[in-house]
């Protein structure tokens, strides 16, 4: 793929204030590349105008437009995950090059976007949002939420970021653990985790990702 090797021109971001509309400000910040934000008020109903739809089929934030895509022409992208591939491969950033590395970080950006954060979402809904309470509901997805705290924290003993070196996986991830009192889950179980997200609120392109707001 033949990228611009210089970001010149603004990637536009849309946006919400959610763990998955956290993890691209947060990774555009850790590139330091210009952005603008572009906010999709879901109360709004912002998320199902066509032109919005036309960039993001699921009608889902996040979406990005880089004006700069593949062979220097604009491109659309879609789902958290192929963005911040997209951009770590861009920029060679908290993307590896070497291929055995960046299986694992596809291994585990994978489970985070498949697990580590609509589990997380179904504990933290039933939980606070329901407006009947559903035992079931809540027993099941608070229990399968500790179950992928302890996946987290088994694969980050020893280590100091989830793939040993600071990735997409850590910024994928982060948004959803730092609020894991909502999605019943005690951190004080989780040692390494509790760990790890000391460290990454600690990154001054993780304080500014989460800073963007409404």
């Amino acid at each position: 793929m033949n990228f611009e090797p210089k970001q010149t021109e603004p990637i536009d971001l849309y946006f919400f204030t959610t763990p998955n509309g956290y993890k691209i400000s947060i990774m555009l910040e850790e590139l330091a590349v210009p952005y603008n934000v572009i906010i999709v008020d879901f109360h709004k109903g912002e998320q199902f105008a066509p032109e919005f739809l036309a960039i993001s089929p699921n009608n889902k934030i996040p979406a990005i437009v880089d004006p700069q895509g593949p062979d220097n022409r604009p491109i659309s992208i879609f789902e958290s995950g192929a963005i911040l591939k997209y951009l770590g491969k861009k920029f060679n950033k908290f993307y590896p090059q070497d291929e055995r590395k960046q299986i694992l970080v596809d291994e585990w950006l994978f489970w985070q976007v498949a697990g580590f954060g609509p589990m997380l979402g179904q504990a933290h809904h039933f939980n606070f949002f329901a407006k009947e309470k559903h035992p079931y509901a809540i027993k099941r997805y608070v229990d399968e939420a500790n179950r992928l705290y302890g996946v987290l924290d088994r694969q980050l003993k020893g280590k100091e970021y989830i793939c040993d070196e600071f990735s997409i996986v850590d910024i994928a991830s982060i948004g959803w653990a730092r609020v894991h009192e909502k999605q019943g889950v005690n951190i004080e179980n989780y040692p390494n985790v509790k760990r790890w997200i000391t460290t990454m609120l600690a990154r001054d392109g993780v304080k500014r990702g989460f800073a963007v707001s409404v």
